[in-house]
Formats: structure tokens, sequence, C-alpha cells
């Protein structure tokens, strides 16, 4: 009887998550669920956190997906949320997945427009939050010689016979 109800993959949040998991750990492979948030989850519908994903029933994942969309239905501390005082709106939110990630993009977007610092280190794909780039982020411009160009000029020039315009290449 168990096994007929068992569902190996349980969409939740528009995240597909492995019915085989702890609810507890399942949670946190949506986007935007830390392990806080799971463990918050948890206790509000007073849920066991070791029962797998996949034996829950639809009613259950209906009232999880109520507590991540609406989590100041449920009285969660502000601290918890990770969208508190929206800049556009002022309102206290939790993003999750889609909602998460088209709110980050739009926020980059808008430093750049703006050409705040963090958005000219954005847009200059450099590290934003003060680390020192002496001996990292040394990515896209090359440094040094490269051999292998060497090496084909001067295969080059020995095929040509030593002629004026390989040697000067070289």
């Amino acid at each position: 009887m168990a096994q007929e109800t068992f569902k190996h993959i349980i969409r939740i949040a528009h995240a597909d998550l492995d019915g085989n998991k702890s609810i507890y750990y399942g949670l946190t492979k949506i986007p935007g669920i830390s392990y806080m948030i799971s463990n918050a989850i948890c206790n509000t519908l007073n849920l066991d956190r070791n029962k797998k994903l996949g034996e829950f029933t639809q009613d259950d994942v209906k009232k999880i997906e109520d507590v991540l969309k609406h989590p100041s239905k449920y009285k969660f501390p502000l601290w918890l949320l990770n969208r508190r005082k929206d800049p556009e709106t002022g309102i206290d939110e939790h993003l999750t997945s889609i909602d998460l990630k088209f709110r980050k993009e739009n926020d980059v977007k808008l430093m750049k427009k703006i050409r705040s610092y963090k958005g000219v280190r954005h847009a200059l794909n450099l590290p934003v939050r003060g680390q020192r780039t002496r001996a990292h982020f040394r990515h896209g411009a090359t440094l040094g010689v490269q051999r292998k160009g060497i090496k084909m000029q001067l295969k080059e020039a020995k095929k040509d016979g030593g002629s004026k315009e390989t040697k000067k290449k070289v």
C-alpha cells in the first residue's frame, strides 16, 4: 500500500525534488530555501523532519507551498525572510526559485544603470564585496607570452624559407 502512494519526484515551488530525501534536506534544493527556512516550515506545520518527501500527500504539498508563498501569515520572524523592505514596494517578503532569480537580475541591472560602485564592478566582472584582485580574478585578458603562437610563427618562417615578412612577425 505504501509503495503505491510513494512518489519519486515531487514538484514544489517550480522545483523538482527527490522523493527519497527527507523533507528537511529536500526543501533546501529549492533556490531561496535555507536550512533555517526548512526547519521553520517543519516546525510550523508539525511535520516530521525525517519523513521522506515522496510520502507526503497532495494536501501536505499544498500546505508547504502556502507557507513558502505567505510566510508572514504563519508569523515567521522578519530576519528569516530574504527580501526585507523591498526598494520598490517596501514590503517584507520571501522569494523562491524563479522570482528570486528575476529580482536578483533586476537589482544588478539597476545598479549598472545608475552606475553605482557595485554596478560598475558587476559590469566589469570583478569582485563586488571588497576582495583583493592582485592574485585572483585574473580571467579574460591573457598575461605573458603565448608559447603556442610563437611556435606556429616559427614553423611558418621555416616553411617560407625565412622571408622578410615572417621574420618581422617573430
